[in-house]
């Protein structure tokens, strides 16, 4: 008997709700995701917004880090559009993070490994389902666990500099 889906908020670095410039890295036991993080800026008075873009410095990025993780998926919906996501009528919401209890693509994964001559169910029993909203957006991942951090710098920068630590 199958459990439904409930989600979980779940807390992180708020990320900007303008222009977070997520950037991913992932390979076959890591995933990175920089973003900039949600923070005043006092010099700003509302009038003549400023651009930015991955290589703008002295900015606040939060890195995320799951290692190891089972799978991702990056892309729509965006704000406008999350109303749509499968999740929403359980509160999935823009500029938020959550983790999904019951994860029915933990569950497909795991029914799909089932062919495997050495599967057993408890290989998918420490993952967690996580979905982080952005404006632009929408990334979920599989993993055991995750961190996050914040930095001062360029999203790519921060990006480049994390993947190069854990090598």
């Amino acid at each position: 008997m199958s459990t439904a889906e409930t989600l979980l908020r779940i807390e992180v670095p708020l990320s900007s709700a303008g222009a977070p410039l997520p950037h991913v890295f992932a390979d076959e036991g890591r995933l990175l995701v920089a973003y900039l993080a949600d923070t005043p800026d006092t010099s700003f008075d509302g009038t003549n917004p400023r651009s930015v873009s991955p290589l703008t410095g002295n900015q606040s990025v939060a890195i995320l880090t799951a290692e190891p993780y089972l799978a991702f998926q990056f892309g729509p919906p965006n704000d406008e559009s999350i109303s749509g996501h499968r999740l929403y009528p359980l509160g999935l919401r823009a500029y938020e993070a959550f983790e999904v209890r019951n994860s029915s693509w933990i569950a497909s994964l795991e029914k799909a490994n089932q062919v495997h001559s050495s599967h057993t169910p408890e290989l998918f029993s420490d993952y967690l389902h996580f979905i982080l909203t952005f404006h632009d957006s929408t990334l979920e991942f599989i993993a055991k666990s995750f961190s996050t951090s914040l930095r001062k710098g360029a999203v790519l920068t921060a990006l480049m500099e994390a993947a190069g630590e854990g090598v």
